[in-house]
């Protein structure tokens, strides 16, 4: 009888872990996670948890980038204009139109991704550097239109935006940011270890070779760049409920600069990467206000040092370490 009980319990303990594997969470990602989640227990300053939220956020930002980056080879320059078309949606509706927040979020997830939809459309048969491009006209286009149309965004003067929860703690929207990051991550592992993520690779890999062997590559870059879109305008929505306020600089190049230099210094190709950099980066970056108007500086160097020295970013590095620790305790069962 206890026999069998112990086997039932390993078949459970089996399909837990399987579960969370298909999921996209080893064991060590699932203990990251239940930290993180677990920090406001213990932990309830608000600027360290304002700091957590921003660096979730900027996390989440990156493995959407990352996704479409590190998988097919479609560097989004222009990643800021979903960002801003998320926040913009869901401003307009609830500030004009008096529209619930998540109403407004999922407005701003859907017209982002049917934007990417629309330029992908357009552009990813031509090649990808037509895509990178021509999403950073759209950027530099909005730009413009949120500055001069004051009527509709309060041009440089900005939008004032409410909170998602009225509170004085930022427990809630941290709790409602990690469900976000949680939501990007399953996502984007779900699909990327699915067979249309294998169609990624192989395209990413080698473009001519995937079309050979009976790919198309412009359905799948267009599915992919769809997606990442979306995500970025999910994202950015709930930006601008937890910042209060958007103005047109959220279009600029230097918020996309930003978020390529959290996915390479994180690894390509890795999603959770991104993530990883951004948890570490931008506590370092808010400790060192007094350096801010260096932060792209800092972050670009930290990018060309990644490029040069070690491409696999931080997510091949741990890989490495993982891989060494298996073989040690591989080798110690043995004996």
């Amino acid at each position: 009888m206890p026999e069998k009980q112990e086997g039932r319990a390993n078949t459970t303990k089996r399909s837990v872990t399987d579960a969370f594997k298909g999921l996209g969470f080893s064991p060590a990602g699932i203990m990251a996670m239940l930290i993180l989640g677990l920090m406001p227990v213990y932990i309830t300053d608000n600027a360290f948890l304002r700091v957590m939220i921003s660096s979730m956020m900027y996390g989440a930002f990156a493995m959407a980038f990352d996704f479409t980056s590190g998988f097919i080879n479609i560097t989004n320059f222009g990643y800021s204009a979903f960002w801003g078309i998320g926040a913009y949606t869901t401003a307009i509706l609830m500030m004009h139109y008096g529209v619930n927040p998540w109403l407004g979020m999922l407005a701003g997830f859907l017209l982002a991704g049917v934007a990417g939809f629309g330029l992908g459309l357009l552009t990813i048969r031509l090649g990808g550097i037509f895509a990178s491009c021509m999403t950073w006209f759209l950027a530099l286009a909005l730009f413009a239109v949120a500055t001069n149309w004051v009527g509709l965004t309060e041009g440089s003067k900005g939008m004032s935006v409410d909170p998602l929860i009225a509170s004085d703690s930022y427990t809630g929207i941290f709790y409602i940011m990690f469900a976000i990051v949680l939501i990007v991550y399953v996502v984007l592992m779900r699909v990327s270890n699915s067979n249309i993520g294998i169609a990624f690779r192989a395209i990413g890999q080698d473009t001519d070779a995937a079309q050979a062997a009976g790919i198309d590559p412009a359905r799948y870059k267009l599915i992919n760049f769809t997606i990442s879109c979306a995500l970025g305008g999910l994202i950015g929505a709930f930006y601008a409920h937890f910042s209060g306020i958007i103005i047109p600089k959220i279009f600029q190049t230097s918020n996309t600069v930003e978020i390529m230099a959290l996915s390479y210094i994180g690894g390509r190709g890795s999603i959770w990467g991104g993530l990883l950099g951004a948890m570490l980066l931008l506590p370092v970056m808010d400790y060192m206000k007094g350096m801010m108007e260096w932060r792209l500086i800092l972050y670009g160097l930290f990018m060309i040092l990644a490029m040069i020295f070690y491409p696999a970013g931080l997510s091949g590095l741990i890989n490495i370490v993982r891989g060494h620790i298996g073989r040690i305790l591989h080798l110690s069962g043995k004996d």
